[in-house]
């Protein structure tokens, strides 16, 4: 269930768009930041709130890249795909890290930190090959460059916990 406090919070912001649907996106974001993903509970709550259907919001939702209709990890690293990046040894980068993470495209560490996504295009074609993680950009990958920007956020997560 969604606390008093943002559902309220959203409910002010759709009341006052001249079009309220145009704020499914915002909605989405605010509930999945909520959740930590976009559950089947948070689609009917946006539905309920922008006078749409579950399954319209599911359409959205699938639509876009950086809507997760399932957990994921603390840190969500989207890895560019594009030709550019491709052409820039990608392959070699998301197997690295595949090895690195112990898990596949598409998976999500045991501990629960890191999930792998593969994306279209981050707009970092200059300096190929890329990554996204928690939307922040990392580029020029490198096996050692990986390595210090993992355990950066693995020493990150642990003293956050502490």
């Amino acid at each position: 269930m969604l606390p008093e406090k943002i559902k309220h919070r959203l409910e002010q912001q759709i009341a006052g768009a001249e079009h309220p649907r145009e704020l499914v996106v915002d909605v989405m974001f605010a509930l999945q930041e909520h959740f930590g993903y976009l559950s089947d509970e948070a689609v009917a709550e946006a539905a309920g709130m922008l006078d749409m259907t579950p399954l319209e919001i599911e359409e959205l939702a699938t639509f876009y890249t950086f809507v997760y209709r399932q957990p994921v990890g603390k840190y969500v690293i989207h890895v560019c795909d594009s030709v550019v990046c491709w052409m820039n040894g990608v392959e070699s980068i998301k197997d690295y890290l595949c090895r690195q993470l112990d898990i596949a495209d598409g998976e999500t560490t045991a501990d629960g930190l890191f999930t792998l996504l593969p994306v279209c295009c981050i707009g970092y074609c200059d300096r190929a090959p890329a990554m996204l993680i928690n939307k922040k950009a990392y580029g020029h990958l490198t096996p050692e460059k990986i390595d210090k920007i993992l355990e950066k956020l693995k020493t990150e997560a642990l003293q956050k916990t502490e």
